[in-house]
């Protein structure tokens, strides 16, 4: 009997209270499930988790990829520059023949270690390629080099000498190896990255070669059977590279825009890193020479004079 004395009005009170806290319960679960897009700050830590959830889809679907930002903010630009020879140019000397003299004597086999053109002072057979750290990640190339990615380079045995002497390429290019002579020759590659080319090829014959990773340096280049042939070749991952011509110029286009380091190596000297760039005094450790490179414009390096001191 005790219990039905009690009065109307409290049980109408707890009512009210109960009724009460639920609405609040309900209002802080919406809270956390809607309130932490508007970028509101402060709360509990778990309303805070909730946010950076809720921020994490919006942020990723309003930024584009991210090769296409770099394709935006980087542009694309070139380099050039001309290596001469600081002294009075060397003399080619002939070689000896001592192999297939009928055939062999009758072209002009000449020392290529150091080429210099008489009229100008360039230096040929310069290379120049970017350089990438062990273990960093290679710039994608730009769209214009794709046609020529999967390319077959030449390397051939052309009156008893390698055509190119420098040959380079790209590891998804494959090498091949010619002799357009009537004499056989052996072309013997020793790379320090790759396995090991050495190949007997008779003469009017080629064979396919493939390169699985990029070297540091230019492979050296023989013939066992002709032992004055000599030359090099240097596989790389990115197609910016290049040998200087006759008259010492080179050119890489399409490079992304950007400060990058440029490897620029000579058989004879090994790394150049004695330089004169326009007239100035400058060293590059190892070689290794970081470059500006500007979206939309040809950084031009001018003339880079390299001392005879460097090929002794």
């Amino acid at each position: 009997m005790h219990l039905l004395l009690r009065t109307p009005e409290k049980e109408i009170s707890e009512m009210r209270k109960q009724r009460l806290a639920a609405l609040i319960l309900l209002a802080l679960v919406a809270c956390i499930g809607c309130g932490g897009g508007s970028g509101s700050s402060g709360g509990s830590s778990a309303s805070s988790t909730a946010r950076s959830s809720a921020k994490a889809v919006p942020a990723a679907e309003s930024q584009p990829a991210a090769a296409e930002v770099a394709e935006v903010q980087e542009g694309w630009g070139h380099l050039k520059g001309k290596f001469v020879y600081d002294g009075s140019p060397p003399t080619q000397a002939p070689l000896t023949i001592t192999q297939d003299q009928a055939f062999c004597s009758k072209h002009e086999v000449v020392d290529e270690s150091i080429v210099v053109n008489e009229e100008n002072g360039g230096l040929t057979h310069v290379a120049v390629y970017l350089y990438v750290r062990r273990g960093d990640n290679a710039p994608q190339p730009h769209e214009s080099y794709a046609e020529t990615a999967d390319a077959r380079i030449e390397l051939d045995n052309d009156k008893c000498r390698f055509e190119p002497h420098m040959c380079l390429l790209r590891t998804s290019q494959t090498l091949v190896i010619k002799n357009s002579d009537t004499v056989g020759h052996n072309t013997n590659i020793a790379p320090a990255s790759n396995a090991s080319f050495n190949q007997t090829i008779p003469a009017g014959s080629e064979f396919d070669h493939d390169f699985t990773a990029a070297e540091r340096r230019p492979a050296p280049v023989a013939c066992n059977i002709h032992p004055w042939m000599k030359g090099w070749v240097l596989p790389q991952e990115t197609p910016y590279f290049a040998v200087s011509g006759k008259d010492g110029e080179f050119e890489i286009n399409n490079l992304p825009s950007g400060k990058w380091t440029f490897q620029v190596w000579h058989e004879k000297a090994g790394n150049i890193d004695e330089v004169s760039v326009d007239g100035k005094a400058a060293k590059w450790s190892k070689g290794r020479v970081e470059i500006t490179v500007n979206a939309d414009a040809v950084t031009d390096l001018g003339e880079i004079k390299l001392g005879p001191s460097l090929f002794q």
